[in-house]
């Protein structure tokens, strides 16, 4: 049975004066039946995973070809989004309790790297929603029912900044707030948002995620970027919007290993929480440097170089020293990306909370993630040749999205080399608390 999703109010951002295009509907109209993933449900986690991928890469093609489209109109198209929905690629985070598939990590980076090779802001926006189900599988089991009860398909977006204010009410908390680069928010059901936790005389006690339904939000078009365009991260709304108690999450709480879900038999949800909030953002990285290297791979027997007597630039000595460079950047990426989930999946199923030195390593391992996957671009978009920067070809897009992605603030390896240096000498504080 069809499920009709609510419309949301549009709001024009009054920061892009210059922006001519007339407001337009920001939601799916329309979400078809239910996706059953029983028959995923019952493989093995290798072989679910296997199948989880072949069935993403089947979408490659598809996803590539809607690239531009979903560019131009700053949101991926709703025929990514059912074609990923009837994967089960939205269900890779969410609780088998309710038709969900409750993956790990390892699994969830890999699927991401997939889609990645499609389309990158597909991959951002599959990737960021599906976190936000991890998220959620942390919350009361109240909170659960009401998102996933009713709606087993039901999608979260979600902002960590508490970028709003709050009032304490009887039951819980009136919100009034804007929060930015909401990732997802065109395609969810419900937004998970940082706020602040107050006492009754209005002092901040702590902060904490509090769920909301879109349907009480409105959405700002802010989303005017270089790169990862057709992610629609817009701006995300609230006007005294009412929060129960019961649908909050203690930011202090889950970075110290604590949760609200009664279900502590369930291994995904013992995942230490910031190094898995890092982690995925790594997966639409291996993706673009993989296409990256990909095609210009496919590309290097039909083109020459310019101005040598190179007919064909696989005959180039320069060109296939680059190639090795590009090649083991990559694997390079993937390799400590790898390493990061193998960890973090190992700790959670055996209901171990990571060390502060092994969550600093993870957010380093994904620093040097990215770092070695935008310099694997650079590499291959030099090799290729100026026309990488042309509008028709991928390349220029891949490159994009990866300098605009890989400069967000959790994955930033600055940062992220300050963290692990000091845990190394043992200092565990100084720098940040997301760790």
């Amino acid at each position: 049975m069809d499920n009709v999703i609510e419309r949301l109010k549009v709001v024009p951002s009054a920061a892009q004066p210059n922006e001519t295009q007339q407001p337009r509907l920001l939601r799916p109209i329309t979400q078809s039946g239910l996706v059953d993933v029983s028959d995923l449900a019952r493989l093995s986690p290798s072989d679910l995973r296997q199948e989880l991928l072949r069935r993403v890469r089947a979408l490659q093609p598809m996803l590539e070809r809607n690239a531009p489209a979903t560019e131009a109109a700053r949101r991926v198209g709703e025929e990514n989004i059912e074609a990923l929905r009837a994967t089960g690629a939205f269900k890779i985070m969410v609780p088998r309790r309710f038709g969900g598939l409750e993956t790990d990590i390892r699994t969830k980076i890999e699927v991401a790297r997939e889609v990645a090779k499609g389309c990158g802001s597909s991959a951002w926006v599959t990737s960021l929603m599906n976190v936000c189900s991890f998220f959620t599988g942390l919350a009361s089991a109240e909170t659960q029912e009401e998102i996933w009860g009713a709606n087993p398909d039901a999608r979260i977006a979600g902002v960590f900044n508490a970028s709003s204010t709050s009032q304490k009410v009887e039951g819980g908390y009136l919100v009034n707030g804007r929060w930015p680069w909401s990732s997802g928010c065109l395609h969810a059901d419900w937004a998970m948002l940082g706020i602040p936790v107050v006492d009754a005389d209005g002092n901040k006690v702590e902060e904490a995620l509090a769920f909301m339904p879109m349907s009480d939000l409105t959405i700002e078009e802010t989303w005017f970027t270089a790169g990862m365009r057709g992610s629609g991260s817009n701006t995300t709304v609230a006007e005294n919007v009412f929060v129960p108690e019961h649908r909050l999450i203690s930011i202090p709480g889950v970075l110290a290993g604590e949760t609200r879900t009664p279900y502590k038999d369930e291994a995904l949800y013992r995942a230490s929480f910031v190094p898995v909030a890092a982690l995925i953002l790594a997966g639409p990285q291996l993706g673009l440097c993989s296409r990256a290297l990909e095609y210009v791979l496919e590309m290097a027997p039909k083109r020459r170089i310019a101005y040598t007597f190179y007919t064909r630039q696989t005959d180039s000595p320069s060109f296939q020293l680059n190639m090795a460079k590009a090649a083991t950047l990559v694997d390079t990426a993937h390799l400590f990306a790898y390493r990061a989930a193998d960890l973090i999946d190992e700790a959670a199923s055996n209901a171990r909370h990571l060390t502060y030195l092994e969550r600093a390593r993870i957010r380093m391992d994904v620093g040097h993630t990215v770092t070695m996957a935008r310099e694997a671009i650079d590499v291959l978009m030099s090799s290729h040749g100026a026309s990488s920067f042309a509008d028709f070809n991928p390349l220029q897009r891949i490159w994009r999205d990866c300098e605009t992605a890989s400069r967000h603030a959790v994955v930033g390896p600055d940062i992220a080399a300050e963290v692990y240096g000091r845990a190394l000498v043992g200092i565990e504080e100084g720098v940040t608390p997301i760790v």
